[in-house]
């Protein structure tokens, strides 16, 4: 048998190397075959070279995608190790735990229907020979029933194969019961009937498992407290991390040194000659200690908002070359106790290590409010913040080169031991700029903008009182934006007109008014207000006069344009105001024998001038130079200083006033109700008048072509429209009989016949009042 079998090891070898030869024959056959292929089909294996080197990559990206799965690696890091991460770890860990412990989860001993009967009926059971197999298990007995008796339900699983080694092909069910003790009765039966009986050992469970199942529950929860915690560090809507919550926010070392410097803050002189000492005081400090002058603690700065408080700290930052840590009041009191006062620990423990530095605190009225105003007695987190504050800013040392520099626009909340020298020892006030200081912040922020040669950022600035740094630099960005819509890369006079117009009093509504009734109204309402300013006395020169909607409120406006800034102003400008805020009211009046709502906001400001007049600034005549006016704005619970009868008397007097200026302004306009007509018709018809063009006007004479907007199927086509009595003008002559009020009226009907032509073939509804006049000149002519 021996040689047998050594002879057919050495038959099956030499079959081996025969296939082996073969297949290297086969192999190089096929070689010679794809060489062959190559040269026809070169372009085939350059097609598929990115793909055979994607698949090659394949199991690198595998390996790279499992290390950064327990390691972050930071692209920007030139460590090669990555920080360590702890959830990728615990997410792993319960990944292994549970494949260890599911096939324990799962695990049955047979994959079998089982019944469980009393120990009685499985007794009687063995007897009856029904059960031809016995085992027993930690306190168990199972008893195996042949298939034919079994009572199976229809939906039991089969047996796979590892129930079917266990137990015989023709055993499918088993009866269980508990055993009795220690019943020998029992085993008599079973050895009586004849039945195998088996004693299985109980399973003994591994190391790990014992492991597993004690510590499973400890993991679950540690690792749904690492991903909440995680969520929570990284901050809801920008918050602060809770691991990190009592940490001011601030840039440590140089990297927070600020590039901004006193070239670009413009229009607030005074305040910039203030802070230039600071400058010095923190480049060269020992000029003023050998004096024995010592370095101002802290800088409030009090303005309105948008006029350059935070520019001016950065800039001072920048001229000195130090850097400048810079914080929100509303970032130090967040939800939890103790934060503000740990943060502001935090914020004066940077400062210190880069001293000589700025610290900026913006809106300091958030935390410095005066102590005590909390309701109910409690403690304030606030207050707890401001003391901390108040302790840091005592804590500086002679040594330490820190300047605090605060921003507030109101200093009146403030607590007094927040404003007293030692701690804020110099306040600056930054005013909104002057016509002069609106120059020179139009020319800083025009910087890198093209400007046309027509451009007057003086008549600009002229143009825009009341306006701050942010809101001239948001005019010229709208200017930019409307210079681009139209296709230019230059700013022209007319943008820079509508920026400043739309960011004052809102965007034009052309489609607003489309009645022409309403339009007749508003027209003759707007040239009311113009006409009698540029009658009176002691008034601003009118700069613009249009009937174009904008913003929500605004169907017309008639805008002024300011000579110079006036902080002053007298009793006979305050009256004239009066009659020229009502001089809208009187128009309508005279012209259609009816009023509008129109006047509504200006018999407001009318009232609370002439309110002003008696009770603040003690200029009327029958009371003197008396205040009677004493509430403080906004306070419902102010009581009055004066009895009810001089409350009567103080309201004849307003009422006074009011009624004689609307009765100066309805004689003025009936005195030139000719030129309130014309006046108003060209205003209707060119929907926008100049100042210039006005002062034409009121002297009876003709303004140049203009071009006139049509409306066509919903949209708004422009069209040049020369009139022919437009290209000639009134030449004044001094032997002329015709007065030029008469020729005026003579000319003016005629072309009040040729505007309401051109507003019905432009779209608008005519109404009834108006066709009735239209057949009226029918007949006439």
């Amino acid at each position: 048998m021996l040689l047998i079998e050594d002879n057919q090891e050495k038959d099956d070898k030499i079959e081996e190397k025969g296939k082996i030869e073969g297949f290297k024959e086969e192999k190089k056959e096929l070689k010679s075959e794809k060489e062959e292929k190559t040269e026809k089909e070169p372009k085939k294996e350059s097609e598929n070279e990115p793909e055979k080197q994607e698949e090659e990559k394949e199991p690198q990206n595998r390996k790279k995608i499992n290390k950064d799965f327990l390691f972050n690696k930071n692209e920007n890091s030139e460590s090669p190790k990555g920080k360590f991460n702890l959830k990728g770890f615990l997410m792993l860990l319960f990944v292994i735990t549970l494949i260890m412990g599911l096939p324990r989860m799962f695990k049955t001993d047979r994959e079998v229907t089982t019944k469980t009967v009393s120990y009685t009926e499985f007794i009687n059971l063995v007897k009856d020979k029904k059960i031809i197999g016995v085992e027993e298990k930690e306190g168990y007995v199972f008893g195996i029933t042949p298939e034919e008796e079994s009572e199976v339900p229809k939906d039991a699983p089969k047996p796979d194969g590892t129930v079917k080694k266990a137990v015989p092909k023709d055993y499918k069910a088993r009866m269980i019961t508990d055993r009795l003790g220690g019943d020998a009765n029992l085993i008599e039966v079973i050895k009586e009937s004849g039945t195998k009986i088996k004693s299985i050992p109980p399973e003994e469970t591994s190391f790990l498992m014992n492991i597993f199942i004690s510590w499973f529950p400890m993991l679950l929860l540690i690792g749904v407290w690492v991903v909440m915690l995680s969520k929570v560090n990284k901050g809801s809507g920008g918050g602060p991390q809770i691991f990190n919550i009592g940490k001011s926010k601030v840039k440590e070392n140089g990297e927070n040194i600020s590039k901004v410097t006193f070239d670009d803050v413009a229009g607030i002189d005074e305040a910039k000659i203030e802070l230039e000492e600071i400058v010095q005081f923190l480049k060269h400090p020992e000029k003023f200690k050998n004096v024995g002058a010592k370095i101002p603690k802290g800088l409030l700065l009090l303005g309105a908002p948008g006029t350059g408080k935070t520019l001016l700290a950065k800039a001072i930052a920048g001229e000195a070359g130090v850097p400048f840590l810079s914080m929100s009041g509303s970032e130090f009191v967040e939800m939890f106790v103790g934060v503000g006062a740990s943060r502001v620990r935090d914020l004066f423990a940077k400062a210190r290590k880069n001293s000589p530095c700025i610290v900026f605190i913006d809106e300091i009225d958030a935390v410095g409010r005066k102590r005590g105003s909390g309701q109910g007695g409690g403690n304030d987190e606030r207050e707890q913040t401001l003391n901390q504050l108040l302790v840091e800013m005592d804590g500086f040392g002679n040594e330490e080169t820190i300047i605090i520099i605060a921003a507030t626009n109101r200093p009146e909340v403030l607590d007094r031991a927040l404003t007293r020298p030692g701690r804020f020892d110099r306040q600056v006030v930054v005013d909104a700029p002057d016509i002069k200081g609106r120059e020179q912040i139009l020319k800083v922020h025009a910087k890198g903008k093209k400007l046309d040669s027509d451009v007057d950022l003086n008549v600009l600035a002229r143009k825009t009182p009341g306006f701050v740094g942010a809101d001239l630099a948001n005019l010229l960005n709208e200017a930019a934006i409307l210079a681009a819509r139209d296709g230019r890369d230059y700013i022209k006079m007319e943008d820079l007109e509508e920026a400043s117009e739309k960011v004052s009093i809102g965007p034009e509504r052309k489609s607003k008014v489309t009645v022409l009734k309403e339009r007749k109204i508003i027209a003759y309402h707007e040239i009311g207000h113009a006409l009698t300013q540029m009658l009176l006395p002691y008034t601003e020169k009118v700069h613009k006069v249009t009937i174009v909607p904008r913003g929500s409120a605004a169907l017309g406006y008639t805008m002024t344009l300011p000579s110079e800034d006036r902080y002053l102003k007298s009793k006979k400008e305050y009256l004239s105001e009066i009659r020229v805020l009502l001089g809208g009211r009187a128009a309508e009046q005279v012209i259609f024998d009816d009023i509008t709502t129109g006047a509504s906001n200006d018999i407001q400001r009318a009232t609370a001038i002439a309110h002003a007049i008696v009770t603040k600034f003690g200029m009327n005549e029958k009371f003197g130079p008396i205040l009677l006016d004493s509430t403080a704005e906004g306070d419902m619970f102010a009581q009055k200083h004066y009895s009810e009868t001089t409350g009567k008397e103080i309201d004849d007097e307003i009422r006074k006033i009011i009624s004689d200026a609307y009765s100066d302004v309805i004689k003025i306009l009936k005195d030139n109700n000719e030129t309130l007509e014309y006046m108003a018709s060209t205003l209707l018809e060119r929907e926008t008048i100049t100042g210039d063009e006005l002062s034409l006007l009121i002297k009876g004479e003709k303004l140049e072509p203009f071009i006139i907007r049509q409306k066509n199927n919903s949209e708004t086509e422009i069209k040049d429209e020369i009139s022919q009595d437009q290209n000639t003008t009134l030449e004044k002559k001094d032997d002329l009989e015709e007065s030029p009020k008469e020729i005026f009226t003579s000319e003016k009907k005629e072309e009040l016949e040729v505007l309401d032509e051109k507003l019905e073939l432009e779209g608008y509804e005519l109404l009834e009042e108006d066709k009735v006049i239209h057949k009226e000149r029918e007949k006439n002519n």
